[in-house]
């Protein structure tokens, strides 16, 4: 009986288990996740692509402002951006005048040219302990050693003045088209090479950005421009001039009832200014029988690593100083954060130093940041980046480890503005 009653119960057990793990006649209904279209974007973030439009660029030479090389660069960047589907690229012109080497010169765009308190001239408020490497500006046409290139470059910019031009597109906003991020770089160089990281790096990454930006399908509800600089190199004179000309146009319908802006409001401003070298602090260098090299006055000779140090990070800067220092240091962080999430390789930091470069002019007006390769004054000022104005600012003089530390900004700056200006992708 016992047995007969044990039995019993454990088949009363037993039956809602196994019904409970019997398989249903209709399976559950499996939802797919959402696509993200900023990391679809992303993804189209190429490093050869990247690097292809840098090399086109230094077929135009230093891109020397007021020079035929420089207009020729200006139009095959205004052809490539119309092909990208920018049908509403435009010029704006404004006069610049160059004067001769020994003439007085005239007072720098507004801003912060020393950067502030705590640090030495020229270094933005930053104090650099250690090595440094003599930095400055090359004048001599013939310390470029190749004949070709050389020739590209021959023209000097002539005195007097001109009339100059930066060239820029935007992508409208379909529910905000009186609301924009302006994202920029400069395209004249000096020194008397390519001109590759300073700043066809930075020229490249706009245009990457203006290409992807501009696909069919994209939408974003707020308004991006992509602007080009002129005469960044003798002050930030483009820069200053769009300032000047665009600054009380903003948010302005016109004509009036159509929908237009020509001069949507600014929202914030991303400048984009060497992007490729981060090797690290110079070294004191040596001779073939392991002695430390000294120049004529016995002092060391430093010279930098030849290779992106392992801890190589996009530099995210903006100005503590400036009236609009508070947005600007949110705008920072937020873009450090869209680095932490769509960034491939390298990290980002965020620094309050940000100087002498086309966001300067703006950064009382609007949240203004700039991206680069290094601290602007505390580590480029010192020499960390021995190219910078320089013969040697040649496209063969980086690596692909050096090129895809700017692929990296550009997706830091292509998913931060993608975020802010509310992407999607149309089906």
């Amino acid at each position: 009986m016992k047995s007969v009653v044990s039995l019993s119960v454990a088949l009363a057990f037993a039956a809602p288990l196994a019904l409970a793990q019997a398989p249903t006649s209709q399976a559950p209904v499996q939802t797919a996740a959402p696509v993200d279209p900023i990391a679809t974007l992303v993804s189209q973030l190429e490093l050869e692509k990247y690097k292809a439009t840098i090399k086109s660029l230094t077929l135009f030479g230093d891109r020397r402002q007021g020079t035929q090389r420089n207009r020729d660069a200006l139009a095959w960047i205004e052809t490539q951006l119309k092909s990208y589907g920018c049908s509403n690229t435009e010029r704006m012109q404004y006069q610049y005048t160059e004067l001769a080497k020994d003439a007085p010169r005239p007072r720098r765009a507004a801003g912060i040219a020393s950067g502030g308190a705590g640090g030495p001239p020229g270094q933005g408020g930053s104090t650099l302990f250690g090595n440094r490497i003599k930095t400055g500006v090359n004048n001599d046409p013939l310390l470029q050693p190749d004949e070709k290139l050389r020739a590209i470059n021959a023209e000097p910019t002539p005195l007097g003045t001109s009339q100059r031009e930066n060239v820029y597109c935007t992508k409208v906003g379909s529910k905000h088209p009186e609301e924009m991020y302006i994202v920029s770089a400069h395209m004249d160089g000096i020194g008397f090479g390519e001109a590759a990281n300073d700043d066809g790096s930075g020229t490249a990454l706009v245009m990457e950005l203006a290409r992807i930006f501009s696909a069919p399908g994209v939408e974003t509800d707020r308004s991006i421009r992509f602007i080009l600089w002129n005469n960044e190199e003798t002050g930030l004179n483009g820069a200053a001039a769009y300032v000047e000309q665009r600054k009380g146009l903003q948010g302005i319908e016109s004509p009036k009832g159509s929908g237009k802006y020509p001069e949507p409001k600014w929202l914030g401003m991303i400048q984009h200014d060497m992007m490729l070298f981060d090797h690290g602090m110079p070294f004191q260098k040596i001779d073939g029988y392991g002695k430390p090299v000294v120049d004529e006055h016995g002092e060391p000779v430093f010279v930098a690593p030849p290779e992106q140090r392992l801890e190589a990070d996009v530099n995210i800067e903006y100005q503590s100083q400036s009236k609009q220092s508070e947005g600007s240091a949110k705008l920072a962080w937020h873009f450090r954060s869209a680095n932490d999430k769509y960034a491939s390789h390298y990290p980002a930091a965020v620094g309050f130093h940000m100087t002498n470069t086309d966001s300067t002019p703006f950064m009382d007006l609007v949240p203004s940041i700039s991206l680069r390769e290094n601290e602007r004054g505390q580590q480029i000022g010192a020499g960390w980046d021995p190219h910078w104005h320089q013969p040697t600012d040649l496209y063969k003089n980086f690596s692909d480890k050096d090129f895809m530390l700017g692929l990296n900004a550009a997706q830091t700056t292509l998913s931060g503005v993608a975020q802010l200006a509310g992407v999607r992708i149309k089906k």
